[in-house]
């Protein structure tokens, strides 16, 4: 959630200083894509495995 709003954000201030109108929603996507990739990344490491002895 906060990529969404700390990318949004940075692509709200691009389109303000370079006169676009796009670089929100780019940026939207981009945070909410690092997102996606970082919560499979913390869930999907190995999990070290517990011996029986």
């Amino acid at each position: 959630m906060s990529g969404v709003a700390l990318y949004g954000f940075l692509g709200w201030l691009a389109d303000r200083w370079l006169g676009t109108e796009f670089l929100v929603a780019v940026g939207i996507l981009i945070g909410a894509g690092l997102g996606i990739y970082l919560t499979f990344a913390r869930f999907n490491r190995a999990q070290p495995h517990e011996h029986d002895t």
